[in-house]
């Protein structure tokens, strides 16, 4: 059973520095693939004639940020939703200044395919380097490398083949599943949605080509079964007063009615009775749907439980070792209260160590370090004031993740990913 709302949506995050083209390269994939209205592009048209362009600027499509577009860098992430017959996307614009890696791993955290642009005339640059550290640490499955700019190197594949190669040995040092180098041209038009004819050296696809194609089924963890409950449907209304189902959204696993099933913390044992979807019963249900399930038995179940197959369940853990992206202006220390937010579940944490900060440029571990800074990445020890029912991020992104809260203000601070 095939669910277009859910199998058939790519989620990407793009990465560039300052005039890589990325807001271009956006508006170029919108453009070909008539995902834009014609008011817009009139619109567009006139701003890029009052400017004394004798092009239209695609960029202006995608840069919304006023502020942004008087700086030239994005500063925060910006989704956009495009779709061809094949295949919805949605692109997270994330910022690629050093000072904004907090946006950049927000917009990466869930993206199925981490998109980084170099421009061709200069080649592989400390910022790119820090993408492709950032989409490997997130485990995003998917990485392109789009080359930009090949009209202004005269479409050379010398020039191509000199940025592939430094990246592809730069890339072996990380984990990078599937990786892809794209020449383009954003601004002409060449491999974006089309194939160009001024690089007949290249014989892959173009660059939405692959992104319609690109396999991500079986990126999600569809073996071991984990619905963190969000709330418990009990309609007031006569015609269901026997209703009662929980809803969520599947992180991990296939779930299919007669299933036998856990319910954690309890531990209780019972049987999956139905799946619905708004009206609709579902014979399964598979990340990242998201569903009610009504179970067999009557049990006390409520939000922040964990429901799992008896045979494969989740381990408990309080104490947990994880890299955190620090996002707050106020550094993180140790003994540090603060509350995290795993799943559905919330409860409250203490920072015990702070073992290494991670330069992510050179990949360095900083032993020495007492804190972490605005931006910054370390490996982390936290102490939770009750179990959590966590998988390592490597295993479930969903499971394997959470955020850290400052309990005075309600604001996030951190977010972080369990290492196995």
């Amino acid at each position: 059973m095939e669910n277009t709302d859910t199998m058939d949506l790519l989620r990407f995050a793009t990465a560039g520095s300052v005039d890589d083209g990325k807001s271009t390269l956006i508006g170029r994939l919108l453009m070909d693939s008539k995902s834009i209205f014609e008011d817009q592009m009139s619109s567009v048209e006139k701003t890029s004639q009052e400017k004394g362009y004798d092009y239209t600027d695609l960029a202006l499509l995608t840069d919304g940020l006023r502020s942004e577009r008087e700086q030239g860098i994005t500063i925060d992430v910006a989704y956009r939703y495009f779709a061809t017959p094949k295949r919805k996307f949605i692109i997270a614009d994330t910022p690629g200044h050093v000072q904004y890696t907090r946006n950049m791993v927000t917009g990466a955290s869930t993206a199925d395919l981490g998109l980084v642009l170099v421009d061709a005339r200069n080649g592989l640059t400390e910022q790119s380097r820090r993408h492709a550290v950032l989409l490997s640490l997130l485990r995003v499955p998917h990485l392109v490398l789009a080359v930009n700019k090949m009209d202004l190197v005269d479409y050379s594949e010398e020039v191509f083949q000199k940025i592939y190669d430094d990246f592809t040995a730069f890339a072996g040092k990380l984990e990078i599943p599937d990786l892809q180098v794209i020449p383009l041209s954003a601004l002409e038009g060449d491999n974006v949605v089309n194939r160009s004819e001024n690089m007949p050296w290249y014989e892959g696809s173009s660059l939405l080509h692959h992104l319609e194609n690109v396999h991500i089924a079986s990126d999600r963890d569809l073996r071991d079964v984990r619905f963190p409950v969000q709330y418990v449907v009990r309609p007031k209304s006569d015609k269901f007063h026997d209703y009662r189902g929980y809803a969520g959204k599947v992180a991990g696993g296939v779930i299919k009615p007669g299933d036998d099933v856990v319910v954690l913390p309890s531990g209780m044992t019972t049987t999956v009775a139905g799946i619905d979807l708004g009206h609709e019963e579902l014979d399964e249900a598979y990340p990242p749907m998201s569903v009610t399930l009504r179970l067999a038995d009557d049990l006390d179940v409520s939000r922040g439980d964990m429901i799992a197959r008896v045979k494969n369940q989740p381990e408990p853990v309080q104490d947990v070792d994880a890299m955190v992206c620090w996002m707050s202006p106020t550094p993180m220390r140790p003994r540090q209260k603060l509350a995290i937010k795993h799943t559905t579940q919330t409860a409250r944490t203490v920072v015990k160590d702070i073992q290494y900060r991670m330069d992510i440029n050179s990949l360095h571990r900083d032993l020495e370090a007492e804190d972490l800074k605005l931006n910054e990445i370390g490996r982390v020890q936290l102490r939770v004031a009750k179990p959590l029912l966590a998988d390592s991020y490597e295993q479930n992104r969903t499971t394997g993740s959470f955020i850290l809260i400052d309990e005075a203000t309600g604001v996030t601070v951190g977010a972080g990913m369990i290492n196995g």
